[in-house]
């Protein structure tokens, strides 16, 4: 019995074998009990190709399934009829793939001319450069401020009557008292 339920998780959507089937056949009404036939079917195919497919690779010492050891399981299965169609179906995925990941990109999907996009960025470099001043500017300023208030501060000390060693020996005596 859970030998049963682990053969359901195994299988392909049914939805996609229904689809497939009304693309195939349009006008053609199958019952429940052969779609689930061919259900079984497709899903055996699959076992059977991708098994002998593994076996291939293992034999090469891979790790890996690719295209080609798929093509070699066909070729040894007997299905060597089947193989430029399945040739034909990988191009066109891996065109599609290739197609998707170029439509995919943020400046296409923003919907904005190129040369719009330039001059915003331009505008944004514009504005940082102006800010970046600012801030140098600001911090130039500050750096003037702390330097004036130091050489003021050293004027005001050195104007300052500096007393006598003697005055400072005596305010000393007097503490010591």
């Amino acid at each position: 019995m859970a030998e049963a339920a682990a053969d359901d998780d195994v299988t392909l959507p049914r939805a996609a074998v229904n689809k497939m089937i009304k693309e195939m056949i349009p006008n053609v009404r199958v019952s429940n009990d052969a779609r689930e036939l061919i259900l079984n079917c497709c899903t055996e195919f699959i076992h059977l190709v991708s098994s002998e497919a593994n076996e291939i690779c293992n034999r090469q010492l891979k790790n890996t399934i690719l295209p080609e050891h798929v093509f070699q399981a066909l070729q040894g299965l007997g299905f060597t009829s089947y193989i430029e169609e399945v040739r034909s179906v990988l191009q066109e995925c891996k065109t599609q793939a290739a197609n998707k990941r170029r439509a995919s990109t943020r400046l296409e999907n923003l919907g904005i001319p190129e040369e719009e996009l330039l001059r915003q960025q331009q505008e944004l470099f514009q504005q940082a450069r102006i800010k970046q001043a600012q801030a140098e500017q600001e911090e130039f300023q500050q750096l003037q401020q702390a330097q004036t208030l130091a050489q003021q501060q050293q004027q005001q000390q050195q104007q300052m009557p500096q007393p006598s060693t003697s005055a400072v020996s005596s305010v000393k005596a007097q503490t010591n008292q």
